[in-house]
């Protein structure tokens, strides 16, 4: 039964059942897996902050080394934390009905590219036009 809800292109045929619920469990299972990451991360990078407390007389190589450890590792967060969020937010969009439309123009961003990105929140065109700048 296709999903008249989703928005298409008009050389595209409807969302059916099976392509809506393939996405929506893509999207659940990154959702796990990022907030597993994000958890991970967090307990690092509190490690890392309190070796750097702790770790007074070391020298400054050590020092540097676990700066730039750390500087990596709160990067990486920022990075999981952006995903988890655009994956909440297609959720929500698939939950309202709204998942598939640019969010700068309307129009259908495009099944494929959506079966191939499901974050996705712009058409090929606003896309493009968005990395120009």
């Amino acid at each position: 039964m296709p999903n008249t809800k989703l928005a298409v292109r008009a050389d595209e045929k409807p969302w059916t059942a099976a392509e809506t619920k393939a996405v929506r469990a893509e999207l659940e299972a990154d959702l796990v897996r990022l907030r597993g990451e994000l958890d991970q991360s967090a307990r690092e990078l509190q490690d890392l902050l309190r070796d750097g407390v702790d770790g007074a007389g070391n020298d400054q190589a050590d020092v540097g080394s676990k700066g730039l450890e750390r500087d990596a590792e709160m990067s990486l967060a920022a990075n999981q934390r952006e995903l988890l969020l655009q994956t909440e937010k297609a959720l929500d969009r698939l939950e309202k009905g709204t998942y598939g439309q640019c969010e700068v123009c309307g129009e259908p961003i495009g099944k494929n590219r959506l079966m191939a990105f499901p974050r996705a929140t712009l058409c090929m065109t606003c896309k493009q036009r968005e990395e120009r700048r």
